[in-house]
């Protein structure tokens, strides 16, 4: 089991995300923006984040930057979760500091299976 902060500002995704994540036997918490979703990465230092890249103010990838920038958090494994698409945003995302990038709508097996890579 691993705690996971999911920043995510779509109510439905993150209901959907969190359900999966509970099932697969995570903790997680939950964050609407990136602003309070590195504060609880802060706090609680998780052992993944999953992160969406269009937020309100800060995007995800300038969140995942900050992360990877901070000495506290830069062991800290990034999966971005995101609408956007194109081969430039994944790659873009992976020079961010992500450790994965993922197409939304995932797959809950694609998903959950990367998870438990990456925090194994």
């Amino acid at each position: 089991m691993a705690r996971i902060v999911l920043i995510e500002d779509s109510p439905t995704d993150r209901a959907v995300f969190t359900q999966w994540l509970t099932k697969a036997g995570h903790e997680v918490l939950e964050a609407g923006n990136a602003e309070d979703g590195l504060k609880l990465v802060q706090e609680h230092l998780p052992q993944l984040v999953l992160m969406d890249v269009v937020l309100p103010g800060m995007s995800g990838f300038q969140a995942t930057r900050a992360l990877n920038r901070d000495e506290k958090t830069k062991g800290i494994p990034v999966i971005i979760v995101s609408t956007k698409a194109m081969e430039t945003d994944k790659a873009w995302g992976l020079r961010q500091g992500a450790a994965a990038y993922m197409v939304k709508p995932p797959r809950e097996d694609e998903l959950i299976a990367q998870i438990n890579e990456l925090v194994s």
